[in-house]
């Protein structure tokens, strides 16, 4: 299995990935020039459309089971678009400063709600949450927190049956588990599920010694977890243990998060960022930013859609 240069327009800060089932578009984000973006598996064009602060996560959305555009967590709070360029309507405002604290790695669960984590800027204090956003039904939208003790939010996935939510806080090398009783949106039983080294003091990128903190991730139909190696280089495919089952060198020193698509769900696609990198790794890795692919044997699970 090798990857495929699936988008080669890059990104400056590639994030939450999705495909479109109903489309057969491949949507992500590029964090840091605001925008959204889409391509369709047919043709292959890119549309991009600039949003009014930076998009940390997106998620489809779905209305009385019909398509019905986009949800998405800005700096300020989360927005629902009705259609592609559409006018935002505020769902939820933040409850954060947006001027240390934004929006970041998030998606939707299986019954129809947002989840989006955060990202406190200065890095200096775990400051992060969870949020859980339930719409469903017409009812007004509620945003709630559903866990913290973090710097920078990611890695948000759940196990096939449901059962399980991992979360990551990436400067911490850290994945967390949690049993998740879906009905009543509840956590309990909080382990680690995989700890990374830390990054030692003088790295730069080009030595060895550092396999990179986890990013982003996905879950495929088997439960294993992959997650995107951010400075690692490589994409890892962790059990549902947290055993590591396999490695993935990637063609850019930054991946930053994976998702499944294709119509049979075993086309991996991964996202990747060039911003701030050092123009030496960007001459060695030239890609970075760009999305790439590559077929998998067991299929992901399909994306969940937020539903109002």
């Amino acid at each position: 299995m090798t990857w495929q240069p699936a988008i080669s327009q890059p990104s400056e800060l590639g994030e939450s990935p999705f495909w479109h089932p109903d489309e057969q578009r491949l949507y992500w984000v590029d964090i840091t020039t605001c925008q959204i973006c889409r391509t369709d598996a047919a043709t292959g064009m890119v549309e991009r459309w600039t949003v009014p602060s930076e998009p940390g996560c997106i998620a489809p959305a779905r209305t009385g089971g019909q398509n019905s555009g986009l949800v998405m967590a800005l700096r300020d709070g989360i927005y629902r678009a009705r259609q592609w360029g559409g006018e935002l309507a505020l769902l939820a405002p933040a409850q954060h400063d947006p001027a240390t604290l934004r929006f970041n790695d998030g998606k939707a669960d299986a019954l129809g709600r947002f989840w989006a984590g955060t990202i406190y800027e200065p890095r200096g204090a775990a400051r992060a949450q969870l949020f859980s956003l339930d719409g469903r039904g017409g009812r007004a939208p509620v945003l709630e927190a559903k866990a913290a003790d973090a710097t920078t939010a990611n890695g948000l996935a759940w196990s096939p049956d449901a059962a399980t939510l991992y979360w990551a806080d990436t400067p911490r090398h850290l994945v967390r588990a949690w049993d998740w009783d879906a009905g009543s949106n509840t956590l309990s039983h909080e382990r680690v599920f995989r700890q990374w080294p830390v990054k030692p003091e003088g790295w730069q990128a080009g030595m060895s010694g550092y396999g990179g903190r986890p990013d982003g991730a996905a879950v495929d139909s088997e439960g294993n977890y992959y997650v995107a190696m951010y400075e690692g280089g490589r994409l890892l495919k962790l059990s549902p243990t947290g055993e590591l089952l396999a490695e993935f060198a990637v063609p850019a020193q930054c991946p930053t998060m994976p998702c499944f698509g294709g119509a049979d769900l075993k086309t991996l696609y991964l996202t990747t960022a060039r911003h701030g990198r050092p123009a030496a790794e960007l001459q060695a890795w030239p890609d970075s930013g760009c999305i790439f692919s590559m077929r998998v044997e067991v299929p992901g699970l399909p994306v969940n859609f937020f539903r109002d």
